[in-house]
């Protein structure tokens, strides 16, 4: 939880030419801790003791560093005329907070791609290591290491600034941030095969930042909210999406009652603030409002009767706003119980995502009762496509309840 305020706050007064050496100084605090720790036990103030620590960490190399002392040090000095000893190490809450929005406009940056955005996201504001990182993106340590190397690289490079965003970056750039926490949820929410455990600090870590981002004036726009709320509503199902196995529930088998209700309640107030009066800046409706409404009719039962054609609505918006062949799947899902499995069939081979098995498991669970001999034929395919070992047990399950119809 300190890791990534000490870091913020660390870039932010070095600059990011100086990034690895604020990593190296807290990552020598925390190795600090653990070692005297374990021998002493947890001090009084586990967080302050922690704070002193790095500060005096960062003030050793000041004194150290003839390099670094003449470039770095009267610009973080508190008094330059009295020395190096003056150097304070700002962690107030208000400043820890202006860091870390500043650190993610900096993780941003358009100097970086998508992926190496997300991967900074988790490694420096969220203390994610190369290994965890690795897990989560189901790939090689290696590569994650490289990539955050270069990543990082670009950064010094390009002598991006730590400071506040102003009104005008803001309007460019958070688009950018808000889909690097989206895709830092999504990794977390749909990953196939990473452990339970970094899955759901994958999503804690991607809503603690958007909390971030709603307690700023300056971010605390409608599609905030929105992305906001949108990840509220899918995390109130962790605990149902899981059976006591650890094997996947799908949506329409879980149990209701272990749906977090306080998170629904939240998404639902975030929702109303998305929906409040649009600001110039911020369009007046994003794929994240879209998306936030499909989840906030999920959360209704079954029987409620405006559920699915609310929810068929909201994906007509979206195929209209961007197009995603994932959505048009979903879409296909909510019109076969609006309009039937008939129409959905036809609306769902349109798609042709024919080397994908959701594409094929939906296409067998529409055809089961329809032509059963197709939707054993899909089953299968989606079987032979599917990567994950949970996805695979879910179609084994549905072509034994095929075959013995």
């Amino acid at each position: 939880m300190e890791h990534q305020k000490m870091i913020s706050v660390l870039i932010r007064s070095f600059g990011t030419e100086y990034l690895e050496v604020a990593e190296d100084i807290v990552s020598d605090t925390f190795l600090a801790a653990a070692e005297l720790w374990g021998l002493k036990g947890l001090p009084e103030n586990p967080a302050g003791w922690l704070y002193v620590t790095a500060k005096n960490k960062a003030l050793d190399h000041l004194r150290r560093n003839k390099l670094f002392r003449e470039k770095i040090v009267p610009n973080v000095m508190a008094d330059a005329k009295t020395g190096v000893e003056q150097f304070d190490l700002d962690l107030s809450e208000a400043h820890v907070k202006d860091s870390q929005l500043a650190m993610l406009f900096v993780v941003c940056n358009p100097y970086n791609k998508p992926a190496a955005q997300i991967a900074l996201a988790l490694n420096l504001l969220c203390g994610f290591g190369a290994d965890e990182i690795a897990a989560a993106f189901l790939t090689d340590r290696e590569v994650i290491y490289k990539r955050l190397q270069r990543a990082k690289q670009q950064l010094r490079l390009n002598q991006v600034a730590v400071e506040q965003p102003s009104t005008a970056q803001i309007k460019e750039r958070l688009p950018e941030v808000l889909m690097t926490l989206y895709l830092v949820f999504n990794e977390g929410y749909y990953s196939e095969g990473a452990s339970k455990l970094i899955r759901e600090d994958l999503c804690k870590e991607a809503m603690r930042l958007m909390i971030l981002l709603t307690e700023s004036p300056l971010t605390a726009l409608p599609t905030t909210h929105a992305l906001l709320a949108l990840m509220c509503f899918h995390a109130s199902r962790f605990d149902a999406r899981t059976d006591n196995n650890g094997e996947v529930v799908l949506y329409r088998d879980q149990n209701r009652k272990l749906w977090e209700q306080p998170l629904i309640d939240k998404g639902r107030y975030y929702m109303h603030k998305a929906m409040e009066k649009k600001q110039e800046m911020t369009p007046e409706i994003s794929r994240f409002h879209l998306e936030a409404g499909i989840a906030f009719w999920h959360s209704f039962p079954e029987e409620q009767q405006q559920k699915w054609p609310q929810i068929l609505k909201l994906y007509d918006q979206l195929l209209l706003l961007e197009y995603s062949p994932m959505a048009a799947l979903n879409r296909a899902y909510a019109l076969s119980k609006v309009e039937g499995k008939t129409a959905a069939i036809q609306e769902a081979e349109k798609i042709g995502l024919k080397n994908h098995h959701l594409y094929h498991s939906l296409l067998g669970e529409l055809y089961e009762g329809v032509v059963d001999e197709k939707a054993k034929f899909h089953l299968e395919k989606a079987r032979e496509l599917a990567k994950s070992a949970d996805a695979r047990r879910i179609l084994d399950g549905k072509l034994r309840i095929l075959k013995g119809n």
